[in-house]
């Protein structure tokens, strides 16, 4: 009998591609949780990434080897004062189409101005809005039609010590938990036009996803971003020791996606999973290390510690979002019983 032809599935997973730019340095959340909450609340938050330092906690986890004792964890500070709701979304669901918008009440701009110092019009220019309250009422009005409730949040720039920006970011952020949709959009309506905190959304212990833009690399070649072997620079190799794996495929019709090909490097939108918060608090000089973070300065406003890193430079936009496959449910939050403050300007 003669050989027989091969079939199998491809092996190995494409992963991340395409490893192309983020289109937008905020990213936007594209799926949600299911959260069980007597009481309706956001399920996202947007903070910004000051630096990191290192902590020791006391380990609670369930089932660890070093369960109860002090253990070395590194942590990043993240600055998040408190976000403005500056509209209510409402949408519906076609089978077909899936999501469509079914209304909007937006607060008034000028309000918004007075009371919070927030530049809407950078980022809404010629924004003009209806009465808030009959926009309320409409939206009331078709509750029945109404499969998702969501709000439309900006961050206070101003009040973030790293940064020296007035343009706000903006933030969709979906109303989880409550008994139902009736709940979740009264809960929205009364939110409108004030300000949420970050422990209106998080508790201290709990698991987030954090979903950032990477630090970008710049147009790079397969050794850095695939990691393909380097030849021996002495000798084996000819027209350079640092080029492509081979053959692309055909090159009058394609080339194979999975054969390391050099291009953009960094700067892509990802998604970690599983990040716990160790401390959430008031006073941002408690976790300020002396001299300031590099590259950011001093945290003045509402502080979140998170156990390990965290995507992106320095003043990122961080979006932290509640977990979509938690490992386990702490009770409370750990221990901490050293947080270290040192320079971080070197010797």
């Amino acid at each position: 009998m003669g050989a027989r032809k091969k079939h199998a599935p491809r092996r190995g997973s494409l992963a991340v591609r395409p490893r192309k730019r983020a289109s937008r340095l905020v990213p936007r959340v594209k799926s949600w949780p299911e959260v069980e909450s007597q009481e309706p609340l956001p399920l996202a938050f947007l903070a910004y990434k000051a630096g990191m330092t290192h902590a020791y906690i006391i380990d609670d986890e369930p089932g660890s080897l070093t369960h109860g004792r002090e253990i070395f964890v590194p942590v990043t500070v993240l600055e998040a004062p408190p976000m403005v709701v500056a509209a209510v979304r409402v949408y519906g669901y076609d089978p077909n189409i899936g999501l469509y918008t079914l209304g909007e009440a937006w607060a008034q701009p000028e309000q918004l101005k007075q009371q919070y110092n927030l530049d809407v019009d950078r980022v809404v220019p010629r924004l003009r809005v209806a009465d808030p309250d009959k926009a309320a009422e409409r939206l009331r009005s078709m509750v029945d039609s109404v499969y998702d409730v969501r709000i439309i949040a900006m961050t206070q720039p101003r009040l973030v010590g790293g940064l020296s920006k007035k343009k706000p970011d903006v933030l969709e952020i979906k109303i989880g938990g409550g008994s139902g949709i009736e709940a979740r959009l009264d809960y929205a309506l009364k939110l409108l036009g004030g300000a949420i905190k970050v422990d209106n959304v998080f508790k201290e212990g709990q698991f987030v996803d954090v979903i950032a833009v990477t630090r970008g690399k710049g147009f790079q070649g397969v050794i850095k971003r695939y990691g393909v072997k380097e030849l021996p620079r002495w000798h084996k190799h000819r027209k350079g020791s640092r080029s492509g794996p081979g053959t692309r495929g055909p090159a009058t019709t394609f080339s194979w996606s999975e054969v390391p090909q050099p291009g953009q490097t960094g700067f892509h939108r990802r998604t970690e999973y599983n990040k716990r918060i160790l401390r959430i608090g008031e006073n941002g000089y408690e976790v300020t290390p002396a001299g300031g973070f590099l590259h950011y300065g001093i945290v003045r406003s509402t502080y979140i510690l998170l156990a390990g890193s965290v995507p992106g430079t320095p003043k990122r936009p961080i979006v932290l979002r509640h977990p979509v496959r938690p490992q386990w449910t702490p009770e409370a939050p750990p221990k901490i019983t050293y947080l270290s403050l040192a320079s971080k300007q070197g010797n």
